[in-house]
C-alpha cells in the first residue's frame, strides 16, 4: 500500500507520494481549472471547482464531469459519509447542499436548505451570492454542516434531510445572545468520542457545544476558520485565530478544553500580519494546515515545530489523503 497527499489548487490538482518524511509530486491533473475542494478513498478522487465536481479512479490521471444533477455549479465543499459507501455531499455557492447515494453519479438537491436560504437571508460580505456552505462533519446517522454567513445546520439521518440547529437563529447574527452560535460559521468539527460534541470557528469567535448544537459556549474571542481537534482527548486542540480576516493570524494550542491558550507556531514567523490558517487536516502523527496566503505548512504532532511543505506549489485550497 502507497499513501498519497492529494492537494487541489488554483492551477489545477497534484498527486503526491510519501517519501520518508517528505511528500513529492508525481502527477498533475485538471490543470488550469480552479479546484476549491477534495475527497478521496476507495481509490475515487473527486475534486470541486466552480465548474462543478470531476471524478477520477485512476488517481488524478484522467478525469470525467461528475456534476449531473448539480443545479448550482460553484463547489465550495465536499465530504463522504466515514461509514457508508458512494454516500457523497457537496457545499455550494450560494448556499446549498446536495447529496450523492452512487458515488457522484448523480446528485439531489436536498431544498430545504435552499428554502431557509431564502427565508433567512443568507449573505457573503465578499460575494453577490447568497451564503455558501464550506463544512460538513458527519458521524453515524448525525451530520453538521456549516454555513457562512448564515447558521449551523443538522441532520439526523446521515445528510440526506436537514434543519437548523437550536443554536442558531438562522438569520445573520454577529452579536450572539448566550448560548448561541455567531452566524458566520466557517468549518465545522465533531469528536469521535460523542456525536453532540460539536466544534465551530467562526468570524466571531471559536465555540464548542456539547448537547448536538443545541447550546453553544465562546471559548475563544477571535476571527478563526480553522480547528484541529485530537481524537482521542477532547481537551486538546490546536486554533488558527486571527484578529481579523487574515489579519495577525497564528496557532495556538489548549490542553485544557480552551480554558488557557499557547502559542504554537514554532518555526514560523507568526503571528502572520497578511493571512492566516484556512484548514488543518491530520495524517496520520502529523498535521498540515493550508494557508489562506495559498502555501502549505506540517508539522509532527508530538512537536508543533512546523515547516514549509511543497514550495513549488502555490494557490493550495484543500488537501486529502489516498492509500491505495
Amino acid at each position: 500500500m502507497s499513501l498519497y497527499l492529494i492537494v487541489a489548487t488554483d492551477h489545477g490538482l497534484v498527486v503526491c507520494e510519501a517519501d520518508g518524511a517528505h511528500w513529492r509530486p508525481v502527477h498533475r491533473g485538471l490543470e488550469r481549472n480552479p479546484l476549491t475542494s477534495v475527497i478521496a478513498r476507495e481509490g475515487v478522487i473527486l475534486a470541486g471547482s466552480r465548474q462543478g465536481i470531476f471524478r477520477s479512479d485512476d488517481l488524478g490521471q484522467n478525469w470525467v464531469p461528475a456534476s449531473e444533477g448539480l443545479s448550482i455549479s460553484h463547489v465550495r465543499w465536499l465530504a463522504y459519509h466515514p461509514e457508508i459507501s458512494d454516500f457523497e455531499l457537496a457545499g455550494t455557492e450560494p448556499a446549498a447542499i446536495f447529496v450523492s447515494r452512487d458515488g457522484s453519479g448523480h446528485w439531489r438537491s436536498c431544498e430545504e436548505v435552499e428554502q431557509m436560504r431564502e427565508q433567512y437571508g443568507w449573505r457573503l460580505p465578499y460575494s453577490p451570492e447568497a451564503g455558501c456552505v464550506r463544512g460538513f462533519a458527519v458521524q453515524s446517522s448525525r451530520a453538521y454542516a456549516a454555513v457562512e454567513d448564515g447558521c449551523v445546520l443538522i441532520s439526523d439521518d446521515g445528510g440526506e434531510h436537514w434543519r437548523l440547529a437550536e443554536g442558531s437563529r438562522g438569520h445573520l447574527d454577529h452579536r450572539p445572545a448566550s448560548g448561541f452560535i455567531h452566524s458566520d460559521v466557517h468549518s465545522i468539527t465533531v469528536h469521535p468520542s460523542s456525536s453532540d460534541l460539536v466544534y465551530a470557528p467562526t468570524g466571531g469567535g471559536f465555540y464548542v457545544s456539547q448537547d448536538g448544537a443545541k447550546t453553544w459556549e465562546l471559548l475563544y474571542s477571535c476571527y478563526v476558520r480553522a480547528v484541529w481537534i485530537d481524537p482521542d482527548d477532547a481537551q486538546h486542540m490546536i486554533l488558527g485565530p486571527a484578529d481579523g480576516v487574515d489579519w495577525n493570524g497564528r496557532i495556538e494550542e489548549t490542553r485544557d478544553g480552551g480554558r488557557t491558550w499557547q502559542h504554537a507556531a514554532r518555526g514560523l514567523t507568526a503571528p502572520w500580519r497578511n493571512h492566516m490558517v484556512e484548514r488543518f487536516t491530520q495524517v496520520g502523527e502529523r498535521l498540515l494546515a493550508v494557508l489562506s496566503n495559498g502555501e502549505l505548512i506540517e508539522t509532527a504532532l508530538e512537536e508543533l515545530n512546523w515547516e514549509p511543505v511543497l514550495n513549488d506549489l502555490h494557490g493550495v485550497n484543500a488537501v486529502t489523503t489516498l492509500e491505495v
